[in-house]
């Protein structure tokens, strides 16, 4: 890491030595991935944001989607104006609460995403197909503590 990043001296940690590499990771393979979806006309959010309505399948309130965003997103309002301009989501207000929209995939929301499909999970493998199975789990394992322990 030290090399990559062409420091002169040692790091003061090993906490930091780890964190500047999970840093350098993460902005390598999302720029990756940004240069994939600008090709589809999407940004990381937006596609993300259709993701999740995708998994849920019946319209869920914008909130919720910001809310299980992989980066929090605090112009989810934005996000959901864009895809709403292109015709990729609709947008309905809450019968129960007139304070909440709900958001859904249109079909032709669907279709970008199933045409997505596999340039992405061609990507994935990609990046990190070079690395052992068992390797990407212990991965996962220690990001989620990581994780765990970080104040929202």
């Amino acid at each position: 890491m030290r090399e990559e990043l062409k420091k002169k001296g040692p790091f003061e940690s090993l906490e930091q030595e780890a964190m500047l590499g999970i840093l350098r990771t993460s902005d390598l393979l999302e720029n990756r991935l940004a240069r994939l979806l600008r090709t589809f006309g999407l940004t990381p959010s937006q596609y993300n944001a259709m993701r999740i309505m995708r998994g849920e399948k019946v319209p869920m309130p914008c909130l919720e989607v910001a809310d299980r965003m992989i980066q929090v997103s605090p112009a989810i309002t934005r996000v959901v104006d864009q895809l709403l301009n292109r015709g990729l989501i609709h947008k309905q207000q809450s019968n129960q609460d007139r304070r909440v929209f709900l958001v859904g995939l249109t079909d032709e929301g669907l279709t970008l995403l199933d045409k997505l499909d596999e340039p992405i999970q061609s990507l994935h493998r990609e990046l990190l197909g070079h690395v052992p199975a068992e390797d990407l789990h212990s991965l996962n394992r220690i990001l989620q503590i990581a994780r765990e322990r970080i104040p929202g």
